[in-house]
């Protein structure tokens, strides 16, 4: 029990080394730009594809699974308003969320783990480029920026996927529908999903670069990595939520 609570410890003081280490290189020159827009590119415009179409069908099937309920209290006129606050507050991050955990988390994961089995990181290091500021920094500063473009993206193709749901049962026209959805919309409303994106957006890249950086050597340690960067960033994601909410319920 007591190697338990020291191995424990062990792995909170280099978790807080790691974050301290990545603050420092975050806002201290040079910085590494060409590096921080080619992983805006893998992060950002590679997922288009696939966030597109999970974006979609979620959408699409929220609104087609929320209509029962408001037929029974003949409140299907609701369904736009409902769908908006849905999706923009917390469908929209969470879904961006826990595919860039399952996409980009494993990526960042697995890159770095085989850097590190074969030791291009130790090279790094000899050579003089800092693998922290080049690596770490660069990653965690692209997912951090590029989470929330892509929630975005994904809350206006939900919206879409929504009234594609409604327009085959009622006779709404697209302009009514987005008027509807906008004035239902608050600034709260906004608010919550880009602090949702931007703290989901960072956990995604801290913890596949840590668990990449970190991983054991060998040929195992890259599939290790690469399921446990996915892993512990769907676990974190889901807890951020829960604190969220909660947060945000307090303060409104």
């Amino acid at each position: 029990m007591g190697r338990k609570i020291e191995k424990l410890l062990i792995e909170f003081a280099r978790i807080h080394r790691f974050m301290m280490s990545f603050l420092r290189e975050a806002v201290s020159p040079p910085y590494e730009f060409k590096e921080i827009v080619r992983q805006c590119y893998e992060i950002g415009w590679k997922s288009f594809p696939l966030i597109s179409l999970t974006g979609f069908i979620v959408g699409f099937v929220f609104t087609k699974q929320s209509r029962p309920s408001l037929e029974d209290f003949g409140a299907t006129s609701w369904l736009p308003n409902l769908i908006s606050i849905a999706i923009v507050r917390a469908l929209a991050p969470l879904v961006t969320a826990l595919i860039a955990s399952g996409k980009v988390g494993s990526q960042i994961g697995a890159e770095l783990s085989s850097m590190n089995v074969t030791e291009q990181i130790d090279a790094m290091e000899v050579s003089g480029t800092n693998p922290t500021k080049f690596l770490i920094s660069s990653r965690i500063i692209a997912t951090t920026t590029m989470i929330p473009v892509l929630c975005f993206y994904v809350a206006g193709i939900g919206l879409l996927g929504g009234y594609l749901s409604i327009a085959t049962k009622d006779d709404l026209s697209i302009l009514a529908f987005f008027t509807q959805v906008f004035e239902s919309i608050a600034a709260k409303d906004v608010f919550a999903m880009v602090l949702r994106a931007v703290v989901f957006g960072f956990t995604i890249g801290f913890a596949s670069t840590y668990v990449g950086y970190y991983s054991s050597k060998g040929t195992e340690g890259v599939g290790k990595a690469a399921n446990a960067a996915v892993v512990s960033s769907m676990f974190l994601v889901f807890i951020e939520e829960l604190l969220i909410v909660q947060l945000l319920s307090l303060i409104g």
